[in-house]
């Protein structure tokens, strides 16, 4: 240090940005995986429960009727009550693939169809989406426009791009409203409830359900175990495109620039958090897409955090003056 010097006028030190912690704890818990040693004990202890399950009920059941007729049968009908019940939450669930598993096709066949420019595969992928918007008001419009110039296009890009327009218009707008409010919620909990894995907690069930909801607007449904299969998937392409990594520079783009630095820290993490949240979202939309985008433009996620994160901070940057 040369004589002299002041060291009360050294800039200060930067913090380190905000990381989203809580972002990138949900994600380490969906990518988890357990070996397959796991895997079988999980297994074998589950059969061993439901064998054991199964013995008590009957032991239970015949128990009664030999004591008393009535009460046996009573709880004979409750049993199968039971029984229906999940196997109904099992079909149920089944079912959740197997729509999942439709986008996923219509997707491919999509993609195939523009790529070799074929209008008899292009035309069965409107077909298909048609099929499963038929009974959806929120698409009629669209439909009877689409079916209305369908006869005219004589090429598969523009067919496609056809039914991208008059079909997944709405929907999009739908979804984008759902990924606006989840990443609010997830950066006012993070910003404002100081109490630890609070944030954690929020970030986990706000992005479930938001991947959920979803995969419900462009026609999953995803059950239970269809929603954690999901989450799995979005987090990891997101891992693997190394996505949930946001800058200083990125979200700074929201508020015209540096704006983390005009933060608190605990504001900061907030706007990190609703941020990787919005792009949690709109990883979502595209595995649960059944078209690629193409004809319509696809959400960017500084203009999604804009709109969500508007009033957040404007809070922070009160709080920081």
């Amino acid at each position: 240090m040369e004589e002299g010097a002041d060291p009360s006028l050294a800039p200060p030190v930067p913090d380190a940005l905000p990381e989203g912690q809580a972002m990138q704890a949900v994600a380490a818990l969906a990518q988890t995986k357990g070996s397959g040693l796991t895997r079988f004990a999980f297994w074998a202890f589950g059969a061993l429960f439901s064998f054991a399950l199964s013995v008590a009920a009957y032991d239970f059941v015949t128990g009664l009727l030999e004591r008393n007729l009535v009460l046996g049968w009573v709880a004979f009908v409750l049993v199968v009550l039971a029984v229906v019940a999940g196997l109904f939450l099992a079909m149920r669930e089944w079912g959740a693939f197997l729509r999942l598993k439709r986008l996923d096709g219509l997707r491919e066949q999509a993609l195939a169809a523009r790529a070799e420019a074929d209008m008899k595969a292009a035309r069965r992928v409107v077909a298909g989406l048609t099929g499963i918007y038929a009974a959806r008001g929120d698409t009629a419009w669209g439909r009877a426009r689409l079916a209305e110039r369908e006869g005219e296009v004589m090429d598969a890009d523009a067919l496609l791009s056809l039914a991208e327009r008059e079909l997944l218009a709405t929907l999009d707008a739908e979804a984008r409203l759902v990924i606006e409010g989840a990443a609010r919620q997830v950066a006012t909990v993070t910003a404002l409830v100081p109490l630890a894995l609070a944030d954690v907690a929020t970030a986990a069930v706000a992005n479930l359900r938001m991947i959920r909801r979803i995969a419900e607007i462009y026609g999953g449904r995803s059950g239970s175990f269809g929603s954690l299969k999901l989450l799995r998937r979005v987090f990891g392409s997101l891992v693997a495109a190394g996505a949930l990594a946001l800058t200083d520079d990125m979200i700074g783009s929201v508020a015209g620039g540096g704006v983390l630095s005009k933060l608190s820290r605990r504001f900061g993490e907030g706007v990190v958090n609703g941020a990787l949240t919005a792009r949690v979202g709109l990883a979502a939309m595209e595995l649960c897409r059944p078209l690629p985008f193409a004809a319509l433009e696809r959400p960017a996620v500084s203009s999604l955090v804009k709109r969500a994160l508007a009033g957040l901070m404007s809070r922070g940057e009160a709080a920081r003056r």
